[in-house]
């Protein structure tokens, strides 16, 4: 159903008053300075409110009150007066969170995470299971351009990739409250008419979207109500159309006309109105910017031009469009628990990782070498020093139990105290054979060049 017909809904019927999914009643912050003095009063009685299937723009100029009012919807400040309901209760009550999806000014994001491993943990928060998290993660990573580059590490993400991957968190539980505080920062002009259309599908699905900007064009496209703050107030509120439309001129648009022509039709104009009236302009419209620069993308698209950056993105997410209340999950110290006890793994370790093939052994005669050392070194003394992490220590002899043995004894000598039952001496002899000719060898070398 688009917004504003009048199908009947236990909402709508006559003697049924809908409640507003946001509501606020002189709402008002003042921030105060280590001496309680009052430092600055960022929201100053504001009141309004935000019906279901509404998108609502929140406009004002830096510094206007616009994250403050959004920090105090969500319940992350307390107001210093006035009230706030949220789904008609208060912004503190956590049984409403899973309800609201929130992107805020600045996408703070694990850096160390990829993206699919984030989408997959703010899934995990909403006590999603793996088949669902995982399916979402797909739709939205495609959705918001981002599959082909989902492995990288958030941190090597540009400004504008990071502003797509915090939108895609901030539809991961579906939510029936979409607030967006300057969702446009940072993109390209195709990341930015994507971000329109979709806040313009939620609407149509029936969800509440609360947009915050100071760029005015973004807000003109898609909102059906607003409110423009300054200082902390509102000065102007009401529909978009309603706010926007000049009644004290006519626009009457044809196609191109000649000079004769128009001569005409001002000579009609000034006749009809007794010369009150006259044709003020005659000029040819002009596509906009943004209508010109997506054209120019397109056109390189279906040259199949490549990019190593983030890409236009698929359609909206399958689970965005589908009918149905959000999921429900833990509230409070429930979710706590779940959060710590939760066992799986994250998306983001694939099945590769788990099938990975072990470190590379030793080869048979080095492991037959290091099986007949560790025979020689073992010793029917309980109190003996065996060797650690693999490097073999020098035994004590029996008659001393506080200095190492000694440099010169080998390990031929050792043999004679060691259990040496099912070991070939033999080749043990052999092997210091060869140590000792190789060692006279050099002596003899070393000698004839003296």
């Amino acid at each position: 159903m688009a917004y504003g017909t009048q199908t009947m809904t236990p909402a709508n019927k006559p003697g049924t008053a809908r409640k507003p999914v946001v509501a606020c009643q002189g709402l008002t912050k003042v921030f105060k300075d280590f001496w309680m003095r009052q430092r600055a009063r960022a929201v100053d009685a504001v009141t309004f409110h935000i019906e279901p299937r509404e998108i609502f723009g929140l406009l004002g100029p830096n510094g206007s009150g616009k994250s403050t009012t959004i920090k105090l919807i969500l319940g992350l400040l307390r107001p210093t007066r006035g009230r706030i309901a949220v789904f008609g209760k208060d912004p503190t009550d956590v049984r409403i969170k899973r309800r609201i999806g929130y992107l805020p000014e600045e996408s703070y994001l694990y850096g160390f995470l990829n993206a699919r491993e984030t989408l997959d943990y703010y899934g995990k928060l909403f006590e999603q299971d793996r088949r669902t998290r995982r399916s979402r993660t797909d739709e939205l990573l495609d959705m918001v351009g981002l599959t082909h580059v989902q492995h990288r590490p958030v941190r090597e993400y540009s400004k504008g990739m990071q502003r797509r991957i915090g939108i895609a968190q901030a539809l991961i539980n579906d939510p029936d409250l979409l607030i967006l505080d300057e969702p446009t920062t940072g993109l390209d002009p195709i990341g930015t008419r994507q971000v329109k259309d979709l806040i313009l599908e939620l609407g149509r699905r029936g969800k509440s979207v609360l947009l915050s900007s100071h760029l005015l064009t973004d807000v003109e496209d898609v909102v059906d109500r607003m409110v423009i703050l300054y200082g902390g107030k509102i000065r102007r509120e009401g529909p978009r159309d309603e706010l926007l439309t000049r009644r004290e001129t006519t626009s009457i648009e044809t196609d191109a006309l000649d000079d004769e022509t128009i001569a005409e039709i001002d000579r009609v104009i000034r006749q009809r109105t007794h010369g009150e009236k006259a044709v003020r302009s005659v000029s040819h419209p002009r596509q906009r910017l943004e209508e010109l620069f997506l054209g120019i993308v397109e056109d390189a698209k279906r040259e199949q031009a490549e990019t190593s950056g983030a890409t236009h993105g698929g359609t909206t997410a399958s689970f965005l469009k589908a009918a149905g209340p959000a999921a429900a999950g833990p509230a409070g110290e429930e979710l706590i628990e779940s959060l710590l006890t939760d066992g799986d793994e994250p998306a983001g370790a694939s099945e590769a990782d788990s099938a990975a093939p072990p470190p590379a052994g030793v080869s048979d005669d080095e492991s037959a070498r290091d099986d007949v050392l560790s025979a020689l070194l073992e010793s029917d003394d309980p109190a003996e020093v065996h060797p650690r992490s693999g490097h073999a220590e020098p035994a004590k002899s029996d008659d001393d139990t506080g200095d190492r043995a000694s440099p010169s004894e080998t390990v031929g000598d050792r043999a004679g105290t060691a259990d040496t039952e099912g070991v070939d001496l033999d080749v043990i002899g052999s092997l210091i054979d060869e140590d000792e000719g190789d060692d006279d060898a050099t002596e003899n070398d070393r000698g004839r060049e003296g």
